[in-house]
């Protein structure tokens, strides 16, 4: 007996995140691209704290397919983990947030 199950193509990561470095007040972009939209339970993280939309953190996407986290203004402090999870889905990437040295 051959069964056959028709199941949709799962979604992959097509483009996971990048390390980033940036200085104290600039702003960090961290891109995940899937290969096709329609994953549920998106979420983005910073050191294991969910990140949420509002004007220090701007999460958006495009086509479903292009997810963008941009951390705002940064700090010192905000240097870390940046993870982003759809699904089973998981990349992450290492922020670090520099500070600006005043000795010339």
């Amino acid at each position: 007996l051959l069964l056959l199950y028709y199941t949709e193509e799962a979604a992959v990561i097509v483009s996971g995140l990048k390390n980033t470095d940036v200085f104290v007040g600039e702003s960090a972009m961290f891109t995940c691209e899937l290969s096709h939209p329609g994953v549920k339970n998106v979420q983005w993280w910073l050191d294991g704290s969910p990140l949420h939309n509002n004007f220090v953190t701007e999460i958006s996407e495009q086509d479903g397919m292009i997810h963008t986290l941009t951390l705002n203004d940064v700090a010192c402090h905000d240097s870390g983990t940046v993870t982003f999870r759809a699904g089973s889905l998981i990349s992450s990437a290492k922020l670090l947030v520099k500070g600006i040295s005043l000795l010339e």
